[in-house]
């Protein structure tokens, strides 16, 4: 059985992530070690203990949630758990590309707190806004996005399941566009979020980083990465760069994604890293996979366990 990873994105953060397995594992360990000498200050700490509104700053988040993602995958592989494919929603695909070894982890938590500074900085605070839309499909929220546009930016950011949709742009414009979808018999709600990431105005980001990333070296990965622009997967090195850049600026398409892993013969889907918002989304995309969460040793020893390697 083909087992794929799932690594989570923004929104997964939480003080004290991580901890278990910098406890437990050396391998765990020896990445924050890493990620404190690449970033020149102690990640370890503020991940561990905060405080929250530091975390909770995009240009933090973004190298936390990999470094803790990296390590929950470096303590499952001194077990003997590893992938045959992987995946990562929005930042999430940077971990998955450190694990099949596209890219340096030392590498990767620099570009990805660059990247957060990029995309804060790309917007104005409160000049952006992203919504979540329940109980429409993509293409008519598309419509109700270009109707609410008024030549402003509003788009589709995240297709997370068939039935939650994530827009973003201007903040006149998502408020257009969910009073819409309301009337449309839509379920919705604002994020509690610091940019509107994922739509064109996201675009001086990814002018930004494309500097850093022809900086770093790029391999070819040692197993298949779903990659989110497009759900095509990405295979060498020569991809990683022009889909890391367009994915900034693009929607996350993230229900094309799971359906591809599946269809690359993935019969056992392990989310690894905090939280489990992946975990929960593929059951709305597919209740018929195989699904397990690690971001604790708990969760490993629960999941080796189940696909019978303890």
């Amino acid at each position: 059985m083909k087992i794929a990873f799932l690594f989570p994105g923004q929104g997964s953060q939480a003080v004290g992530m991580g901890r278990a397995f910098a406890e437990s594992s050396a391998a765990a360990r020896a990445v924050y070690v890493e990620a404190n000498e690449a970033l020149g200050f102690d990640l370890a700490r503020l991940s561990f203990a905060g405080p929250e509104a530091e975390l909770l700053l995009t240009a933090n988040t973004q190298p936390a949630v990999l470094t803790a993602s990296v390590a929950a995958a470096a303590a499952c592989a001194e077990r003997g758990l590893t992938p045959d494919m992987a995946a990562g929603h929005s930042l999430g695909e940077y971990s998955a590309l450190v694990v099949a070894g596209a890219l340096r982890f030392a590498d990767a938590v620099g570009l990805v707190r660059r990247r957060g500074q990029f995309m804060q900085e790309a917007v104005p605070v409160g000049a952006g806004a992203m919504a979540a839309i329940m109980g429409l499909d993509a293409a008519v929220v598309e419509t109700v996005c270009a109707e609410a546009a008024q030549g402003e930016v509003v788009g589709v950011a995240n297709i997370n399941s068939p039935a939650q949709i994530v827009i973003a742009g201007h903040r006149t414009a998502v408020e257009r566009a969910v009073a819409i979808a309301s009337k449309r018999g839509a379920k919705k709600r604002l994020l509690p979020v610091s940019a509107p990431f994922h739509c064109a105005l996201m675009q001086p980001a990814a002018d930004r980083l494309a500097k850093e990333l022809d900086s770093v070296v790029v391999s070819d990965p040692t197993i298949p990465v779903v990659r989110n622009v497009d759900g095509g997967v990405t295979r060498s090195g020569a991809d990683v760069r022009r889909y890391l850049l367009s994915q900034v600026s693009s929607p996350v398409r993230w229900t094309a994604c799971v359906e591809r892993l599946a269809r690359e013969g993935a019969g056992a889907f392990v989310e690894v890293g905090p939280g489990q918002v992946l975990t929960s989304l593929r059951k709305r995309i597919s209740e018929g996979i195989r699904g397990y969460s690690i971001e604790d040793p708990t969760g490993l020893e629960e999941t080796l366990a189940a696909l019978g390697k303890s």
